[in-house]
């Protein structure tokens, strides 16, 4: 799949729900959950990309979990807390996955009993005929994330009906250091490993340091 030659639908086209802002939040929290793996990641002590991906699924899914039963969003919900985890914005279902979005594999573009009977509840008709929602997320060197991309999957082969890579950087007027780095915003008011939530330091008490293997740096909230 050539993103280049993508459709141009985009996500808000297919289901209301699927805003700019909810899917900017929800990538948001993925990609601070990679560069949170990246920072306890202890190398010497025997992790690799492996265990790191796997802790990386796992703080990415509690991100989400904790943010929907914090009622923080209101649109945000968890239809499946299982490893095959699916989440909700309002009542589209979600999952996310490690990889290249032109490349879902088949057990990415696999949908469970669940998924599939609440997508039928989300779009009228045929719409929810093999359709599947899925986050990717994409990774370079050191394991950083490189960008997240929406994407709205059709039938076996996961033919690509959107195909839209969601913005991660602060808006212009936002960004507190100018246009030059890319900081994501909080998510859900936690600031990673060692770190803590903004507008509760104390400021009498000095910043942690941060060590070498802290990869997320360039997604430091």
């Amino acid at each position: 799949m050539d993103d280049t030659a993508a459709p141009a639908r985009l996500p808000w086209d297919i289901h209301p729900a699927l805003t700019e802002d909810r899917l900017r939040i929800c990538a948001r929290m993925l990609a601070n959950a990679r560069r949170d793996a990246l920072a306890m990641a202890a190398y010497d002590l025997g992790d690799d990309p492996w265990s790191v991906g796997c802790r990386a699924f796992a703080f990415g899914r509690n991100r989400l979990t904790r943010a929907a039963s914090s009622g923080a969003h209101n649109w945000l919900g968890v239809l499946d807390e299982s490893n095959h985890f699916v989440f909700l914005i309002e009542d589209v279902p979600v999952r996310f996955y490690r990889g290249l979005a032109e490349e879902p594999s088949v057990r990415t573009l696999r949908r469970h009993e669940e998924e599939t009977a609440q997508m039928s509840l989300a779009l009228p008709g045929d719409a929810a005929e093999g359709l599947a929602f899925r986050l990717a997320v994409e990774t370079g060197e050191g394991g950083r994330v490189d960008r997240v991309v929406f994407l709205a999957l059709r039938g076996e082969e996961g033919a690509a009906e959107c195909f839209w890579p969601v913005p991660l950087e602060m808006p212009a007027e936002d960004r507190p250091h100018g246009p030059a780095q890319l900081r994501l915003l909080p998510d859900d008011g936690y600031a990673g490993p060692g770190g803590e939530a903004r507008g509760r330091r104390d400021p009498a008490r000095p910043r942690p340091a941060r060590g070498p293997v802290e990869a997320g740096r360039l997604f430091d909230v």
